[in-house]
This record gives C-alpha cells, structure tokens and sequence, in this order.
C-alpha cells in the first residue's frame, strides 16, 4: 500500500491532513485517507535481514566455460550464500533445464536452502517462486545473482520489479557470454531503479552494526577482498 498510497491522518490541532509512517498505530477513533502518489517514491536500498531473500540463478557446470570469469562469480556466489546461512536469509535457487545444463555447480554449497527448482523459463519468477515468497512475511527485497546478467538476471529483476519488490543485483556475482551484453543489461537495469552493487556491500549492509551479534562472522567472510576479475570494467 506505500508503495501506491501516501497515509494521512486528519490532525485536529492543525485542522489539515498529516502524512503516516509506515508501521503507525492508532488507539483512538479517528480520520484517515489514502492519497495516491503522483510521483514514485526514491528507492533507497535498506537491506535487512528479515525483509530480504537471496536468489542464486542458474550457477551450472555447462556454463563454466562459456561464462566469463565464471570461476570469479562463483567463488563470490558461495560467499553469499555462507552470509545467508549466519544471517538466517531464505535463499532460492534455480537450475535452467538441468537435464541438459547440468545441477548447480559443486562450488555451489545449498544447505540449508529454501528452494530449488529446475525451470525452463528465463525468469525465476515459477509459481512455485511466487508461493514460497507468500510464505515469507514481511519481503521488500531480493538479492539477484548467478548467470546471464542480459537473459535469466535480467528478465527475474524486471518481473520482481514489476511486483513491488526491490532488486538488489550483485555485480560482482553476475555475468555473461558476452561483456557487452552484462555491460549494457546493467546500465539498464540501473536505469529502471535496480540496485546494481557488490557482495561486501550487501553484506555489510544487512549487518549495518559492528556490535550485529553475527558481524564477526561476516568480517571474517570478506577479509580476503572477493576477486578483482575483468568484471570490474566492464559494469
């Protein structure tokens, strides 16, 4: 309803109407109205750990030597994979046709995950997606990475826009064939309001505090810098 709606609440005092925040309480009878936006709201980018859902796209062996710098992704993949286990985050996974592409790559470790499913459609947004997303109460946001960035990375960030939720895509566990094809899905990705970041950031964000009773378990996932490969020119 935020996301639409602007809450107001009629205040006696001043005789006009005040905007709400969200998560108000009201103890009393009083007036109220929704007031639709006219504009939309900045996305910010808050990351926390309740309200966030890792997804991990289509990590599989044939990719491994059509994928630049797939060894790289993968490597930054696991590490946000062990962030989401210490942090108690969902995490979905998805496989394109893993009859003929093959599982998730070793590398990969899935304990503990929510999902996984095998999909022929480019999105990750299945039904079976959607529903475990139902299940989980209170998700603004998912973290996107894994394989291609122009096709499957893509078209899951628009359909997961196009329902409410906010995208974080991870740069640095995100590529292609092609350079030019990650390069140019990114820039249009960011100009649709998707978040394009990296895995420290994401980490470091839904821990925000160094006193968060699991910091020290997520410093010690990224004191070793995740791996400055050909990606990095080429967001």
């Amino acid at each position: 309803m935020h996301r639409k709606f602007v809450v107001q609440l009629f205040a006696e005092e001043w005789g006009q109407y005040v905007d709400l925040p969200k998560g108000f309480a009201v103890s009393e009878r009083c007036k109220v109205r929704l007031v639709p936006l006219q504009i939309q709201l900045t996305t910010l980018g808050n990351l926390t750990p309740s309200s966030t859902v890792f997804f991990c796209c289509d990590m599989q062996e044939r990719f491994r030597p059509a994928i630049k710098y797939f060894g790289d992704i993968i490597s930054v993949g696991q590490r946000l994979l062990q962030g989401a286990r210490i942090l108690g985050i969902p995490v979905i996974v998805t496989e394109q046709y893993p009859k003929g592409l093959g599982s998730t790559v070793q590398e990969i470790d899935l304990t503990g995950v929510k999902l996984v499913l095998p999909k022929t459609k480019f999105s990750m947004v299945l039904p079976e997606v959607e529903a475990a997303l139902a299940e989980i109460p209170g998700v603004r946001s998912v973290v996107l990475f894994g394989v291609e960035t122009h096709v499957c990375i893509q078209q899951t960030a628009l359909e997961l826009v196009g329902r409410g939720i906010e995208v974080h895509i991870v740069a640095d566990a995100t590529s292609s064939r092609s350079m030019m094809d990650r390069m140019f899905a990114l820039e249009r990705l960011a100009r649709t309001g998707i978040i394009v970041t990296t895995s420290e950031a994401v980490l470091l964000q839904l821990v925000a505090d160094k006193d968060h009773p699991k910091f020290k378990e997520i410093q010690n996932l990224i004191k070793a810098s995740a791996p400055e490969s050909g990606l990095l020119s080429k967001v």
